[in-house]
């Protein structure tokens, strides 16, 4: 195996990769005789497969999946041998004029692109001078953060009675002018957090439901007529949310 380094510039490499029959064809037998073993095919008992037969049916699958083994493996003992500085992951680099033929004695050239990190100094003295920051956090926002944090990773329970703190699950259903249910429309299973409706009338109207009550809210008013919540409740796009005038 011979692996070599091409810098391109300061910020860009090209590690070469090449592969003679001796690095590769052990682990290919290798890996051909522990298929044979595992194999259940028709007209052998299990385990009992010839490698031979193995390597007809399914020989060149095995050497792909070697070679790109052998290759993730080299490469990256390649870059912590070196202290290569990288970043990101290398990414193979095409050529159309060099097309494998994948046969067990042929010699395989690969080519991976890499991203160097950019070269920093930096000297400091005690003539410099650094500002010092003191973050304060205001009760109210660390009374929000923390309320924020309970509720996403907090113990979830179903209370028998909705409080103002609450999420409802349920579905809403779009109804006709007269209050009955509008056929065709819209109909959506949503979860419905109280602390985001605006209206204090519409979340009065919802507290206290239990399960399997029913209410009738206005959705504009609801949400102050903010199309994107109302889209994103109801499953539907913003423009036509816009211009939806119906209770639910």
């Amino acid at each position: 195996m011979n692996i070599t380094l091409e810098k391109v510039n300061a910020l860009n490499a090209v590690v070469k990769i090449k592969l003679s029959p001796e690095d590769y064809q052990s682990k290919v037998e290798a890996a051909i005789k522990s298929h044979s073993k595992k194999a259940n095919m028709p007209g052998f008992r299990k385990g009992m497969v010839p490698a031979s037969h193995i390597k007809k049916l399914y020989g060149k699958s095995i050497l792909v999946e070697e070679i790109n083994n052998l290759l993730s493996d080299s490469l990256n003992n390649y870059i912590n041998e070196e202290k290569l500085e990288v970043l990101g992951q290398p990414l193979p680099k095409e050529d159309d004029s060099y097309q494998p033929k994948w046969d067990y004695n042929e010699s395989f050239e690969f080519s991976f692109e890499l991203g160097m990190a950019p070269e920093i100094k930096e000297t400091f003295s005690a003539k410099d001078k650094v500002t010092h920051y003191k973050v304060r956090i205001d009760e109210e926002t660390l009374a929000s953060r923390l309320k924020n944090i309970r509720r996403s990773y907090g113990k979830m329970s179903n209370p028998d009675i909705v409080t103002e703190e609450d999420v409802i699950y349920g579905e809403l259903t779009q109804l006709s002018p007269d209050g009955t249910v509008f056929e065709g429309g819209i109909v959506n299973t949503a979860s419905i957090r109280l602390d985001l409706i605006d209206d204090a009338k519409t979340k009065k109207s919802l507290v206290g439901l239990k399960k399997d009550d029913q209410a009738v809210i206005d959705i504009q008013k609801a949400y102050k007529n903010d199309a994107h919540q109302i889209a994103r409740l109801l499953n539907i796009e913003e423009d036509m949310a816009k211009d939806l005038k119906s209770n639910f």
